[in-house]
């Protein structure tokens, strides 16, 4: 605990408990030098991610709020059409586009180049843009909007 000449006025506090709240911060504790501390509790935390089963186990799906409607042209299926895989590169939820009211990155159909936004993932609250990997037509799309994705499984098919 970091030790400092502070003020306790209602004034620093309210601008401690902003902080707290802004950074999103599980609490804060100070202890000035005279031993007066003050500790700022926030909005709890999540609770950590279940851990990952071992090798060879299949994952288990714990409960998931219901996702949201998907574009028409998004399948959950396995791969039907060849052509190159896109696959996730981290454990998330799928996000076809940038925001709920947002066109999708892509559709069936649309051409890509090496280096495109594809898709999103979300992992522990960072929305990681996905790009793509090689040139091509987007054939067939294997998730639905909010679906929960492994690491290393193919979201997309592209040829």
């Amino acid at each position: 605990m970091a030790k400092f000449d502070l003020d306790f006025t209602f004034e620093n506090i309210e601008k401690l408990a902003d902080l707290v709240n802004g950074k999103e911060l599980s609490e804060i504790a100070i202890e000035d030098q005279n031993g007066n501390k003050l500790t700022i509790k926030g909005k709890k935390c999540p609770p950590p991610p279940p851990p990952m089963p071992p090798m060879g186990m299949p994952a288990v799906q714990g409960v998931m709020p219901a996702p949201q409607a998907a574009p028409a042209d998004v399948k959950a299926a396995a791969p039907t059409v060849s052509g190159k895989e896109a696959k996730a590169p981290i454990v998330g939820t799928f996000y076809a586009s940038p925001s709920p009211d947002s066109a999708p990155f892509v559709s069936v159909g649309d051409k890509v180049k090496k280096g495109d936004v594809i898709y999103i993932i979300e992992s522990m609250k960072v929305m990681s843009e996905i790009t793509s990997d090689f040139d091509g037509v987007v054939k067939e799309i294997l998730v639905s909007n909010g679906d929960s994705v492994e690491f290393d499984q193919t979201v997309m098919i592209i040829g």
